[in-house]
């Protein structure tokens, strides 16, 4: 299970401190060998996977974008890049998503990222109370309110997950 205010020392918690945020760390032994992060986390944590948003970034003609979606669904692209202002978009070259965040995949936080990426998050996240987004590092996550996560990130809510 999941424990409180321990492993938050990340850019991640750093930016949700400065924005006046409390949230809840929860750290997990992660597996390398885990085909999905996203679900990995769900089941270590003991939270209905679709509480649990995956952060991705996209690149929408050069330009690097974050959508969060829930790990049991897929990004719709398409969508994404209508809700972002864009034709088309396509996920992000690793390499540069890492340049631009300043975190390894599978931790990538949509807080405290080096670069400020516009942001897009799927509007399923509004069915919850709190939901889990990665909190910088592969085995932490954060829990914040739906409102905080598009307050701290200043992002648009559209339907983008399928």
């Amino acid at each position: 299970m999941g424990t409180k205010n321990k492993g938050d020392a990340t850019p991640a918690f750093a930016a949700l401190r400065r924005a006046g945020v409390t949230a809840a760390a929860h750290v997990y032994e992660h597996d390398p060998g885990a085909a999905s992060y996203g679900r990995e986390a769900a089941e270590a944590l003991g939270v209905d996977a679709g509480r649990v948003f995956k952060t991705l970034v996209i690149d929408l003609d050069g330009e690097l974008c974050v959508a969060i979606v829930p790990v049991e669904r897929s990004l719709d692209l398409k969508a994404a890049a209508a809700a972002l202002g864009a034709k088309k978009s396509q996920l992000a070259d690793p390499a540069a998503a890492q340049r631009a965040t300043g975190y390894v995949l599978g931790g990538i936080s949509p807080f405290g990222q080096r670069k400020t990426l516009r942001t897009v998050v799927d509007v399923s996240a509004e069915e919850w109370p709190t939901v889990f987004v990665s909190g910088g590092r592969r085995g932490l996550e954060v829990e914040v309110s739906p409102g905080d996560l598009r307050r701290v990130t200043n992002a648009v809510t559209a339907s983008i997950a399928r």
